[in-house]
């Protein structure tokens, strides 16, 4: 399991900075750590930016090219303390480099720690802050990295800090600098404010480990809007270890709750299943969403999951999961979805698509040439979306639009029986009282209603058993409505 990361900008008062222009959607781009560790030269980071280039994943938002680990010398500049990078692994120096991603029209990031070390025992930041802050600018770094623990208590820390420029910093040898969340959030501070000197905007953010992440970002996405996201940290796609529906999973969760996409495989090399993944349109947008808004999960029974998020134009992402070892077919009710909602909202048609299936129907799984993209449209669903199919480990996820009016969602059904679309969210009409509304209104309240009605106006030439010569009035079955 890959440790959570927090988006961790600025602190309490520094409120100008949150509208300083970064980050205003999630993050998307590539870092080495998951896939070369260690083992990083120039050549490495520069073919995997021309593979984002080449790829077409850079056109899907992948921008930002990370450094994480490694890069550097094993000493700082003696006379200066400026870092130094390694000389054998990057023959041209950073600034090099740094060219040669923008002249791509990507950004770079570099990694560094708030401790006296990095996590792989490279000279870190702590103490050097301003002087590291300064070297950053010239080289023109967009993004400071970071990847690794930190304690519990930081989570807390969350609700002090708004936005500022810059970075994600580590938390290895912090020299007993921590135990507190003031003491914690000092240390990043004078990252923050160093970085914030340069006069150069750099992306800022910190990683923090914990086991079952989904779990542990569930009460937190309440956290996250444009400017401050919670950072899932990078994505294992393609590294191995995974099946394909595992691989769905992750990236449906971390587009969803609004992590930063960062890759973390070998671009240069990818199956076309790998590309298949990272490539979905539909997530992205939901991931890059101007509304900012994280999914949040309604409710966790056994080994299912539902989550749901909120989109620009009155639109809704709903996701399931399945994290049973076994195929589970149910049916999600729309009152569910709209937990917090309106009744209209929760009674109301929507207009279906499944954000995993292919628009034409094809593979999902083929890669740069499919014949068609992602959000294959599935009908019209009232009350429930039903005979949802979810395999072991696997996560379906669905967008609902909204249909403006009665007229409009009788007339959606009508086209979409005539080209045999949403058969299973419609099935025949049944006599029971629960299927039936007038002009949106459910049975139950409706006869009680005209219930009343009859008893105090004995005017109403009307039988209730003849409900249907009411002048007005139509009684519609709702898969009519």
């Amino acid at each position: 399991m890959l440790p959570l990361s927090i988006l961790l900008f600025g602190v309490s008062g520094r409120v100008l900075a949150l509208e300083n222009g970064l980050a205003r959607t999630p993050q998307m781009g590539w870092n080495t750590w998951n896939h070369f560790s260690c083992g990083i030269t120039e050549d490495t980071i520069l073919s995997a930016a021309r593979a984002l280039v080449d790829t077409g994943l850079k056109k899907l938002g992948y921008e930002y090219v990370l450094i994480d680990d490694c890069w550097h010398a094993p000493t700082r500049n003696a006379m200066t303390n400026a870092p130094v990078v390694d000389p054998e692994r990057f023959p041209n120096g950073m600034k090099h480099v740094s060219d040669a991603v923008h002249k791509l029209g990507l950004k770079i990031g570099i990694y560094s720690d708030a401790g006296s070390k990095t996590c792989a025992s490279r000279f870190g930041s702590l103490g050097y802050e301003e002087i590291d802050a300064k070297q950053y600018a010239e080289w023109e770094i967009d993004y400071l990295s970071a990847a690794q623990s930190l304690p519990p208590f930081v989570k807390s820390v969350l609700s002090e800090l708004h936005s500022l420029s810059v970075a994600e910093y580590d938390n290895c040898y912090n020299e007993g600098q921590s135990g507190t969340p003031t003491i914690s959030r000092n240390r990043y501070l004078t990252m923050s404010e160093a970085l914030n000197k340069t006069g150069r905007p750099i992306l800022y953010s910190m990683y923090c480990a914990m086991m079952r992440i989904v779990d542990f970002a569930a009460p937190v996405g309440q956290k996250a809007g444009p400017g401050h996201f919670n950072d899932l940290d990078m994505l294992e796609i393609g590294n191995g270890g995974m099946t394909y529906d595992e691989y769905v999973t992750h990236f449906s969760m971390w587009a969803i709750l609004k992590s930063p996409l960062i890759l973390g495989n070998d671009l240069t090399s990818m199956s076309d299943e790998t590309f298949s993944i990272i490539s979905n349109e539909q997530l992205i947008s939901i991931n890059q969403d101007p509304m900012g808004s994280a999914a949040f999960r309604v409710w966790k029974k056994g080994d299912l999951q539902l989550w749901v998020g909120n989109l620009v134009e009155w639109e809704t992402v709903v996701a399931i999961i399945n994290e049973a070892d076994e195929a589970v077919e149910t049916s999600i009710s729309i009152s569910d979805v709209f937990v917090d909602g309106s009744e209209n909202s929760r009674n109301n048609p929507y207009l279906l698509y499944d954000l995993w299936q292919r628009t034409d129907g094809s593979d999902p799984r083929s890669g740069p040439h499919a014949s068609a993209g992602y959000g294959k449209y599935e009908g019209v669903v009232q009350g429930h979306i039903r005979k949802v199919h979810i395999k072991p480990h696997q996560t379906r996820v669905f967008k609902l639009g909204v249909i403006w009016g009665a007229e409009a969602a009788a007339k959606q059904k009508q086209e979409d029986a005539a080209a045999g679309i949403g058969m299973d969210q419609n099935p025949p009409m049944d006599s029971s009282a629960e299927s039936w509304v007038l002009y949106g209104v459910p049975a139950p309240y409706l006869f009680f209603g005209l219930g009343v009605l009859g008893a105090i106006s004995i005017l109403v030439a009307v039988s209730f058993c003849d409900i249907n010569r009411v002048k007005g009035y139509a009684l519609l079955r709702s898969d009519q409505v």
